[in-house]
């Protein structure tokens, strides 16, 4: 049997409070005993990820992606001889913390940027405040999935979006003659989030769509689908309801296929023993763990000296991420302040991030630039 969602969340919640507890006052506290001259200076860039049960199956990754990042950068000689310091900041899935985490950036001078935010509610929420309250803070390289966000001209996409993935997964799949998807949504919270776009993205891409929600569990939506339901199914949520619904799926008489956004994990997946009868595409917005790029060479290097973390593209994602913000910063002359970095971040000051050409990430745009697809196959081989 697989697992119910939150038990491997339980895990992940005590993995997280290991790897994201960061002190910003004790560090400003030291740096100031020390009397560095301004341009020694540490950089302070923060980091506001939810921790929340139903997000940090996401967050998890990706903040540990990021730290790996911070911390080579450091052990390196840090940014142009300046050190990191890297502020994370826990929310609780609550707009009142996540309220509460955005005011502290904003009002804190010494921050030079925010970056890496996720998962994908809390970047909406984020990136709209940063538009509204003209901070002048750039907020670089969330992980906002949404295809509709009105990002205003401080947060800086690098990350494929929704539609992105979808019409890259729908184009590869053309060769089976699809013309309609359901759209299995992992509950109500995400069917309430995310119906609208999903249906405007089946429409440009002329398919017609159904949906689907679990009046119970996902295991047994999975068990339900009839002759009715279009063999390609759209999965909207995180692993472990998607390693749930395909449990159900196993007594299908249709050979279906699951396409799952960037949201999944696809080596938990494997773990958790989910692709029984049904295969699996993943579409992920970074390239694939094992690409020769310079970038993920570097990934590897560093997840394998820090951290007993097998690897996965979400803490691909959140390590690209923190690079970016770290190149761009090392574009900027002394004194590095907020205002000087946002102006960085506005001129595409880094284009090639380690082989990878992230020139189109921009104020108000998205990237178009990557997306990868990989098969989890029945007998739990990855194929892409």
């Amino acid at each position: 049997m697989i697992a119910h969602p939150h038990a491997r969340r339980r895990f992940v919640s005590q993995s997280l409070c290991l790897v994201a507890a960061s002190s910003l006052p004790a560090a400003f506290a030291q740096t100031s005993k020390t009397g560095l001259a301004a341009a020694n200076k540490p950089m302070v860039v923060a980091q506001i990820v939810d921790t929340s049960v139903e997000q940090q199956d996401v967050s998890k990754d990706f903040l540990i992606g990021a730290r790996a990042a911070m911390a080579t950068t450091n052990s390196n000689g840090g940014v142009r001889g300046r050190p990191l310091i890297h502020w994370v900041i826990e929310t609780d899935g609550t707009l009142a913390s996540a309220q509460s985490a955005w005011v502290s950036v904003r009002d804190n001078p010494q921050c030079v940027a925010l970056m890496g935010t996720a998962a994908d509610p809390l970047a909406m929420q984020i990136s709209a405040w940063a538009k509204q309250d003209k901070a002048g803070l750039a907020h670089v390289a969330p992980w906002l999935q949404s295809s509709k966000a009105d990002l205003g001209d401080s947060t800086f996409g690098l990350f494929a979006n929704r539609q992105q993935q979808i019409s890259h997964a729908m184009r590869s799949l053309s060769t089976l003659g699809t013309k309609e998807i359901a759209a299995i949504f992992a509950s109500a919270a995400h069917q309430q989030l995310y119906s609208a776009e999903v249906s405007q993205i089946a429409s440009k891409e002329g398919l017609s769509l159904q949906n689907y929600v679990p009046s119970s569990d996902l295991a047994q939506l999975g068990r339900r689908l009839d002759a009715k339901t279009p063999a390609v199914l759209l999965f909207i949520g995180g692993t472990p309801e998607l390693a749930q619904f395909t449990q159900g799926l196993d007594k299908q008489a249709r050979q279906r296929y699951v396409v799952a956004l960037a949201d999944v994990n696809l080596q938990t997946l494997r773990e958790l023993g989910a692709m029984r009868s049904t295969p699996i595409i993943g579409t992920q917005a970074v390239p694939m763990v094992t690409s020769s790029l310079p970038l993920v060479r570097s990934y590897r290097q560093a997840m394998g000296k820090l951290f007993d973390e097998p690897l996965n593209s979400l803490s691909l994602a959140g390590f690209m991420a923190a690079r970016y913000t770290i190149e761009t910063l090392g574009t900027v002359d002394n004194p590095v302040t907020r205002s000087n970095a946002l102006a960085a971040f506005a001129r595409y000051a880094v284009s090639d991030l380690g082989g990878l050409n992230v020139v189109s990430a921009s104020a108000g745009n998205r990237s178009p630039v990557f997306v990868t697809q990989t098969m989890l196959t029945i007998d739990g081989r990855f194929v892409g």
